[in-house]
This record gives C-alpha cells, structure tokens and sequence, in this order.
C-alpha cells in the first residue's frame, strides 16, 4: 500500500522529500491540486472542501495513510479530514509547532505562513496547547510562494522580499528565537531567509518533524513496508510544469511520464 500525500501545488514536495529520506522502503502518491492553487487566500470553508475533494481522488489509490502537505489545509480542513477518512491523516502544522518549541524553548516563537494560515491562527494555537505562556508573532509572507514556484531563490528580489517580510518580525521585543517557515513552499527558500534573519534566530522546517511523526505512526501500526518504494504523482494542471518545477522543491529530477493529469 502506499502513502498519500497532497498539497495545493508543489511545495509539498518538500515533505515528500523528507518523507523518502525518513521512509525509504515506502511508495508515495503525490497530489498537487495546481489548477487552484492557492489556496493560502481562500477561504477556510473552500480549502476544506478542496482538501476533502482531494483525499477522496487519492482514497481510490489503495492510500495506507494521508499526509496533508500543505499548511493552510492542515489548519482549515484537518479535522473534517480526520472525521471523514478510514485511516490515518497527518498535518504538518502540529509537528513544526512541536519542532519550533524544541527548538526555541523560552521564546518568542515568529511564524511566516500564507494570508489563510495566519488568519487561522493555527499555529498559535498548536504552540501555546503545548507552551500556553509561549509568546508568538505572525507575518503573512505570500510573494514567497511565487518566489518558490518560479525557482527565485536566491538573489536580490529574494533578499528584497525576505528583508520586507521579516523586519516586522525581527524589530519585535524581545527578539524572536524561532522562526517557523509555516508553508511547505517556504524551505525552497530557507537559506536566504536564515540569512536575513541571523544567525541567532532557529529556522524551524516542519518536514522533517511530520516525517518522524508518519513514521510513529506506521511503527505503531505494524504497516512499515519493507523492500523498494516507487513514486507517482497527480495533478490537476500543467503536468509539464510539475515535472519541470517539481524538481526544485523534491530536491531530484521528476520523471513526466510518472505525472498523470486528473480532475477532482
């Protein structure tokens, strides 16, 4: 059986990522829904219809497990995904909060996330179930997700960006100590906002952490797989431009022919 795993275009690739080097026997089946992306200016009651219209094209799979790979969906559309599914569903908003505690226990905590994640506020409210006195500022970053998608990662607009985005942020008192790229697109640029941040404040990337979480899952499960895992991909647009682009955010070369154009 395999892993499911969606997001609203591509940068969920990067919990993929995580995912293959965490779980290597596994086989995945990516879902970017990249006709409607994205989904970070809608609103919470489309992204959860969106998102459930999504597991259930993945649900026909023969899917062992559900990774919601996108941070908006994780914070609109996670419980309804976990009300309605047969198995289990993973967000990625409940690990990065775990990982940003760990990470910069005293404080304060600065997320940079799409418009819909921060007015969620998701990730307060997952930091401060676990650290109810942990201080925590937010910063909408929207332009990072073009950045991203474009392969814009490095250089002056970059910097430009990342500079706008994060000096409301790093101007607050007492300085932040962690920051949490809360969208999956975000770590395609982590370098150039780790250096705009300093060297003294945490980058906090949820991929990682949701990997380890998967894998508790699987272990507790008894459903490891064991032997090699194979990758296939689904989209709802451009099938071309994902395999083209996909590569920067999964870190390797994605073959076309394994992306296959759906309708949800």
């Amino acid at each position: 059986m395999t892993i499911g795993i969606f997001d609203s275009g591509m940068g969920g690739l990067t919990v993929m990522r995580a995912l293959k080097a965490r779980l290597p026997g596994e086989s995945f089946l990516y879902l970017g829904d990249t006709a409607r992306l994205p989904y970070g200016t809608k609103s919470a009651e489309t992204v959860t219809r969106y998102a459930i219209q999504a597991a259930r094209a993945l649900l026909t799979h023969d899917i062992k497990l559900l990774v919601v790979a996108c941070n908006t969906a994780s914070a609109a559309a996670l419980p309804a995904l976990t009300e309605t599914l047969p198995l289990p569903v993973v967000g990625v908003i409940a690990p990065g909060a775990a990982a940003a505690i760990e990470a910069a226990p005293q404080g304060p905590i600065a997320i940079i996330a799409t418009e819909g994640t921060v007015r969620g506020g998701a990730y307060v409210r997952a930091i401060q179930a676990i650290a109810p006195n942990m201080p925590v500022v937010q910063q909408a970053a929207p332009l990072f997700v073009a950045l991203a998608e474009e392969g814009l990662a490095t250089g002056e607009i970059a910097r430009l960006v990342a500079e706008r985005y994060l000096s409301p942020l790093l101007a607050t008192l007492p300085r932040p100590k962690g920051l949490v790229l809360g969208c999956t697109h975000f770590p395609v640029l982590k370098d150039i906002i780790a250096q705009v941040a300093g060297a003294d404040v945490a980058i906090i990337d949820s991929a990682e952490t949701t990997a380890k979480a998967v894998e508790a899952i699987l272990r507790a499960n008894s459903m490891l797989a064991t032997g090699e895992g194979r990758q296939r991909f689904l989209c709802t647009d451009a099938p071309g431009r994902f395999a083209h682009l996909g590569e920067i955010f999964l870190g390797e070369p994605i073959d076309p022919g394994s992306v296959t154009l759906v309708d949800l």
